[in-house]
């Protein structure tokens, strides 16, 4: 969506909440790209807590050293 800086002023709320939902907003200046707006990064990304559940398997003895680290951990 483009809009000029005069649009922008009267309309700003109503801009940003478009740019918040993810629309890229670019605002022009003498009829040339000025600014860009869009929504911040993280606010699209997915939660991290479990996000990767059941994804990965964890072999039972994985912290188990076999006996060639035996020297090293006496």
């Amino acid at each position: 969506m483009n809009v000029t800086v005069a649009e922008m002023k009267a309309n700003l709320s109503e801009i940003l909440r478009k740019a918040a939902a993810g629309e890229d907003i670019v605002v022009t200046r003498h009829g040339k790209p000025y600014v860009k707006l869009s929504a911040e990064k993280s606010a699209r990304t997915l939660p991290r807590i479990g996000a990767f559940k059941g994804q990965f398997k964890i072999a039972d003895d994985f912290d188990v050293l076999g006996p060639e680290w035996d020297e090293y951990v006496k």
